[in-house]
């Protein structure tokens, strides 16, 4: 595998991968490096990659990391969380109707 870094228009990633840098620093300082390539089933090098990337590039990263953070801190707009929530009556309706069933059958 490649232990390089490059952006198809979702961010910064490892190539031959879907693990952006992002997903790396949310690890990194806890974890080390062989415990993130274990957990990412990548090479110790594609880590350090990574890993160089961020630090060559810190101000960017960061900048767009915390506006990440930012947005999943606010969760879900309320038209998504309205749709979840017609989704949610739906199953319960769901599983209201099967417990019925299978008592008439019982």
């Amino acid at each position: 595998m490649d232990a390089e870094i490059h952006d198809r228009g979702r961010g910064p990633e490892i190539k031959g991968t879907r693990i952006t840098v992002y997903d790396v620093l949310d690890y990194r300082g806890e974890f080390t490096t062989d415990w993130i390539a274990n957990l990412f089933d990548v090479t110790v090098e594609q880590i350090e990659a990574a890993e160089a990337y961020i630090d060559s590039h810190r101000d960017v990263v960061m900048r767009d990391y915390a506006k990440m953070i930012a947005r999943d801190d606010q969760g879900n707009p309320p038209e998504i969380r309205a749709m979840m929530a017609a989704t949610r009556q739906k199953i319960q309706a769901a599983e209201k109707a099967l417990k019925h069933v299978e008592v008439v059958h019982a």
